[in-house]
């Protein structure tokens, strides 16, 4: 496998959405778009691993199955179903109005923690 530019820009991408959940974690909030800049950079990551093995990058935002679109390439991905699970429901919860949740500083921290898991995770499966 070779990592190509298209991977690049999605660990970019993903890198800014952890980096801005961070700084609004040290900021003191506000909580939900941390929630939801956890759930993008996951997402971002899942999809350039999939990007950096050639497969299709769908628009889906759903991370369980992002995760298990991943797992088909490498089994070790199983380990990440929990925190994809976990933090899938931020997509829609913390975009729209009337599903808008009002979660906490202990919800943000979980989502940027299962964040910078997955982007461990994959950082180290995809090599230059």
């Amino acid at each position: 496998m070779q990592r190509t530019q298209y991977v690049d820009l999605w660990i970019i991408r993903a890198s800014e959405d952890i980096d801005a959940a961070e700084a609004l974690l040290e900021a003191g909030g506000p909580w939900n778009p941390i929630c939801f800049h956890a759930q993008q950079a996951a997402e971002k990551y899942l999809k350039a691993f999939l990007a950096f093995h050639n497969k299709n990058v769908g628009k889906i935002h759903q991370l369980d199955s992002l995760a298990s679109d991943c797992e088909l390439i490498d089994k070790e991905f199983i380990t990440l179903r929990e925190d994809a699970i976990h933090l899938t429901h931020f997509y829609i919860s913390t975009r729209y109005p009337a599903d808008i949740p009002t979660y906490g500083k202990t919800d943000a921290k979980h989502a940027l923690e299962a964040a910078r898991r997955i982007s461990e995770f994959v950082s180290k499966k995809i090599v230059k």
